[in-house]
């Protein structure tokens, strides 16, 4: 997932000084904050959970013009790609935070008998979450609910590439919580680098591999907990086998929603040999039955001239099948389908990000494993066929983050699904409980009553006793 573009912003040294030491104090008062106990009372995350919720109710008006400007989104697709998840998931929130938070009795071994043993659930503190662009409202705001859930105080840092977006959520955050416990931090890479020098107890990254690399070392250094949501090269999988005609609606609006700027869209299809012609004629029909456009309210610009710029260095004209048509000024990058690629091609060097289908004649199914192996481990796959057997072997045999069989993205709208990549797509994972495990720390406890003490432990040691505790143990 794209996240940063690179600004160098010359301030007086003075400057420099007072805004670093403005977030230095955020962070104390923050700490402070966590530690009189106030978020730990489960009645008063609720409250917070509520508010916000209100805030966004009260508001959609705002928050629909602030994409628009940004992106010029479709009130339609705003709610059902944003919005929605954002109101589900303070709901799910709402709804079963006590039963997360509850101290969960767990078995305890005979070697520690008379004994119980329970797990405590606790807020790990002072929360720092750096959303991204492409989905601005949900990508910033869903780490920051699964935060406010689980009792820390927060931190965030909206990407500054959406601006008006942004912007909204600065003023309608800073107006209506204590910062010391919910503040939201303007700014680029010069704010984000200044913010990464303070200590938090959990820090919850959604952009790129590289900018992850980045926050995982400077986390490195208080040895604070990460998640980092990235991206990767996410394949569709089409076998003989499947329904082409039902597969390719689901397929063609997964990879155009939000003109393809989305992390767990299909990145790549590989297509049998024997279908590719087939698929590329479907696959066309389909994007000119959608009439993909921003009057017909189902598409959206391009987020800035330079991805614009990235986007064309990706095609090759000679392999452009469909589309390929652009326009800098409106920042409009046509839906658009490349044949005859390899995997040696430029458009598969990187994340596409944008509305650009490479498809991927293979052979054998063997081989198309093989290749995506060969790279690093995607966020997302997509399985289309009605083989078992055939995706039982994709599963063995094919790490990724999470994904879906005969369906593209919408595995992300399952709050009971942990949304997260491995390797390079990412680590750790949230959305639902899996959000609130994500910051939270659970103490393992063992209590003991002092009506008995067996010596077994204790000196003398003898053989007897080392017969009684391995039998205690099931060791033979």
């Amino acid at each position: 997932m794209l996240l940063y573009v690179v600004r160098i912003n010359i301030l007086p040294q003075s400057a420099v000084i007072i805004k670093n030491h403005k977030m230095k104090n955020l962070v104390e008062k923050q700490r402070v904050f966590f530690n009189s106990n106030k978020t730990k009372d489960i009645e008063w995350r609720i409250q917070q959970l509520k508010k916000i919720r209100t805030l966004l109710k009260e508001n959609e008006p705002l928050l629909y013009q602030a994409i628009y400007t940004d992106f010029q989104k479709s009130v339609f697709d705003t709610f059902t790609s944003e919005l929605s998840l954002l109101y589900t998931e303070i709901d799910e929130t709402i709804q079963k935070v006590k039963n997360w938070a509850k101290q969960k009795k767990v078995k305890t071994n005979m070697i520690n008998f008379p004994a119980k043993s329970y797990i405590i659930p606790e807020p790990l503190g002072v929360s720092l979450v750096i959303g991204a662009w492409n989905y601005p409202f949900q990508l910033s705001l869903l780490p920051v609910i699964a935060s406010m859930g689980a009792g820390n105080t927060i931190i965030l840092k909206p990407s500054e590439i959406a601006s008006a977006c942004s912007k909204i959520m600065a003023q309608l955050i800073n107006e209506h919580f204590d910062p010391a416990f919910f503040k939201v931090i303007e700014g680029g890479i010069a704010e984000t680098t200044e913010l990464l020098t303070h200590r938090f107890d959990k820090i919850f990254f959604t952009g790129s591999v590289a900018v992850g690399k980045i926050i995982y070392q400077a986390a490195a250094k208080y040895l604070t907990p990460v998640t980092l949501e990235l991206g990767g090269k996410s394949p569709a999988i089409i076998t003989e086998d499947c329904n082409l005609k039902i597969i390719m609606k689901r397929l063609i609006w997964a990879k155009f929603f939000n003109a393809g700027q989305t992390c767990v869209a299909p990145d790549y299809v590989l297509v049998p040999q024997s279908l590719e012609q087939q698929f590329l004629e479907v696959a066309k029909m389909e994007i000119e039955k959608e009439k993909f456009s921003i009057q017909n309210e189902n598409y959206v610009q391009i987020i800035n001239t330079k991805n614009i710029h990235r986007l064309v260095n990706l095609l090759d004209n000679e392999k452009i099948y469909y589309g390929g048509k652009y326009d800098e000024q409106s920042r409009i990058f046509e839906p658009t389908l490349m044949h005859h690629v390899t995997f040696d091609d430029k458009v598969m060097q990187e994340e596409i990000f944008g509305p650009i289908l490479p498809v991927i004649a293979y052979q054998s199914l063997d081989d198309a494993i093989a290749k995506i192996n060969e790279g690093e481990k995607p966020l997302s796959c997509y399985i289309f066929t009605s083989n078992q057997a055939i995706k039982n072997k994709l599963f063995n045999e094919i790490s990724f983050g999470g994904g879906a069989v005969n369906e593209a993205l919408m595995h992300i709208t399952n709050c009971n699904l942990p949304f997260g990549g491995v390797g390079e797509s990412g680590m750790g994972s949230y959305h639902g409980e899996n959000g609130f495990r994500t910051f939270s720390h659970y103490k393992s406890i063992l209590e003991k009553p002092t009506w008995m003490e067996l010596s077994l432990k204790y000196f003398p040691h003898s053989k007897a006793k080392l017969g009684w505790i391995k039998w205690l143990m099931g060791i033979k």
